[in-house]
């Protein structure tokens, strides 16, 4: 689990740096200042989320707990609900993303709180 998560937040970093220069430089004149603000909380987000999987992938290697792979797959299905949407809202203006938004939200808590639960188990937090 541990290499997955590596490379996944590889990934999500590669594509965070990506996404953010296409804000930057090629949405900035092209959406409303509304649209390319939700376009970089994305981005933020997402990478937020990857720098956590590096870290969460580091400690897997170290010890083992279920409670700290699903925060990693809680964090990851985030992303793609939270700044997943949040992208395609900016980019196409369709409205109904934006309600996905929250989801992604949720699901970035319940990894927090599922990656608090698994260092209480493993004595990293008494």
């Amino acid at each position: 689990m541990s290499q997955l998560f590596l490379i996944a937040a590889a990934l999500l970093g590669a594509t965070g740096v990506i996404l953010g220069a296409f804000a930057a430089h090629g949405l900035k004149s092209k959406l409303t200042e509304n649209l390319l603000n939700a376009f970089e909380t994305g981005v933020t987000y997402q990478f937020y989320h990857a720098l956590a999987l590096m870290a969460l992938a580091l400690w897997l290697k170290q010890s083992s707990s279920g409670w700290l792979v699903a925060s990693g797959y809680l964090w990851l299905a985030g992303v793609i609900l939270f700044s997943g949407s949040l992208y395609a809202l900016a980019i196409t203006g369709i409205k109904w993303f934006g309600p996905i938004t929250p989801l992604g939200g949720l699901l970035f808590i319940a990894g927090w709180i599922s990656l608090l639960i698994g260092a209480i188990k493993l004595g990293a937090v008494s």
